[in-house]
């Protein structure tokens, strides 16, 4: 082989690792952002449940007249 066919071999490859730590890291990034928002959102998904809880459901009968 020839070094210019090396050079390319190698850049080549440098490229392609390159654009697939990008992916790599971008999935990353947007799986830990899933999971924060996710642990943001607990909290108020159990207060809502314990108001659910406490809340009084009686609806008021209607009058009869």
């Amino acid at each position: 082989m020839s070094g210019f066919t090396k050079t390319m071999r190698a850049g080549l490859l440098a490229a392609c690792a390159v654009s697939l730590s990008g992916c790599v890291v971008g999935t990353v990034v947007g799986a830990v952002v899933d999971v924060g928002v996710e642990v943001v959102k607990v909290p108020f998904k159990v207060g809502k449940g314990i108001y659910d809880v406490v809340k009084d459901d009686e609806t008021p009968q209607p009058k009869k007249d």
